[in-house]
């Protein structure tokens, strides 16, 4: 197929861009970036977000693609010029979303019919998971008024190599390499659920060729969950040290926490999400486990790219002594050190 990939250029785009090749796709990307691409890949440069690019580089070519995967839209408004384009031209849209739409669910593993925050001022995940409800539901009108054939993937938390933000698993390496204590807000024994960003590429890439897909969801997660705690562990094994891990607080300002954003996911409760459906109607099953996940994240880190970020740990050492001031306890009395439990140091499989 020949098929135009909005973003591509690191991480789960530039996943998606080598599936695509692999599979023997025709692939053209349009990002901003000069990051390098597989041989044969067809590059547009511009920004998607200024008026009138799209319609520059696109009005062109609007007939030359069977397939779109969008993975840089967070707004209905981000989707419009690519409906206007593309309406009636494709055999499938496909569009990345995310289970941060998700509210928290008394009963897991939560499916696809799952309750979503429409809401950004109430939503679990603010603007951002308000901003994919929208293209979501902008989706499934352009389906009813002019017979899109959209498919949504609510893809999990990810890891894998080029990750976007030093508060994800960058900064985690970095404090386990600096023999630095891992700080974490909320409940350790919260269970997360991650999955590796070549299987989202094969989870996207698996829409192509079926029609039964259009007009439907699919959570995109891993194989396994476990408690954060467990998950970070995982990461000082992919390290080869052991970690130290400390409770924050419950009652330090939101402020003071958020530089820590990518643990903040315990002070939420467990989210794990059903796969169930992906598996039975597009045929994927996810191949990497969790510590596979994470040691193919440490590879590429300790390869060199630990250089791409910029690591900052005063807020680190904010908390730290807030918690020292305090003798070291949390506001619930519990000890601020957390004991390794063995129910915690359990893999989950779906």
């Amino acid at each position: 197929m020949k098929v135009l990939v909005m973003g591509g250029n690191r991480y789960i785009g530039l996943q998606l861009v080598n599936e695509l090749v692999e599979q023997g796709h025709d692939v053209t990307v349009l990002n901003s970036h000069e990051a390098p691409l597989p041989s044969g890949v067809r590059r547009l440069h511009g920004q998607r977000h200024e008026p009138g690019t799209l319609e520059r580089l696109l009005t062109p070519l609007r007939d030359d693609f069977d397939a779109v995967f969008d993975n840089t839209a967070y707004v209905p408004e981000h989707l419009d010029p690519m409906l206007d384009l593309f309406r009636g031209r494709v055999q499938h849209f496909v569009f990345t979303s995310s289970i941060a739409v998700y509210e928290m669910a008394a009963a897991q593993p939560i499916d696809e019919s799952g309750e979503v925050g429409r809401d950004a001022a109430t939503a679990l995940y603010g603007a951002y998971a308000a901003g994919k409800v929208r293209c979501e539901e902008r989706l499934a009108r352009e389906r009813q008024d002019n017979g899109l054939p959209y498919t949504v993937m609510r893809v999990a938390h990810s890891c894998g190599p080029m990750s976007p933000a030093v508060t994800r698993e960058p900064g985690t390496f970095r404090r386990l390499e600096l023999g630095r204590p891992l700080l974490v807000a909320g409940k350790v024994e919260a269970m997360v659920h991650f999955v590796h960003t070549r299987d989202v590429a094969r989870a996207l890439v698996a829409v192509l060729g079926k029609p039964q897909a259009a007009g439907q969801i699919y959570n995109v997660a891993g194989k396994q969950f476990c408690s954060i705690e467990n998950y970070m562990r995982l990461m000082a094994d992919a390290v080869g040290v052991a970690a130290e891990i400390i409770a924050m607080p419950d009652d330090l300002p939101a402020e003071m926490r958020s530089p820590i954003v990518h643990w903040l996911e315990a002070s939420r409760g467990s989210m794990v999400f059903s796969i169930d459906k992906a598996r039975r109607e597009l045929g994927w099953e996810p191949s990497f486990s969790l510590a596979e996940g994470l040691a193919d994240s440490w590879r590429w880190f300790s390869a060199g790219g630990r250089d791409r970020y910029e690591y900052d740990f005063a807020q680190d050492d904010a908390i730290l002594a807030e918690i020292a001031r305090r003798g070291g306890v949390r506001a619930d009395s519990g000890p601020a050190r957390t004991v390794f439990r063995a129910q915690l140091n359990t893999l989950q499989n779906m």
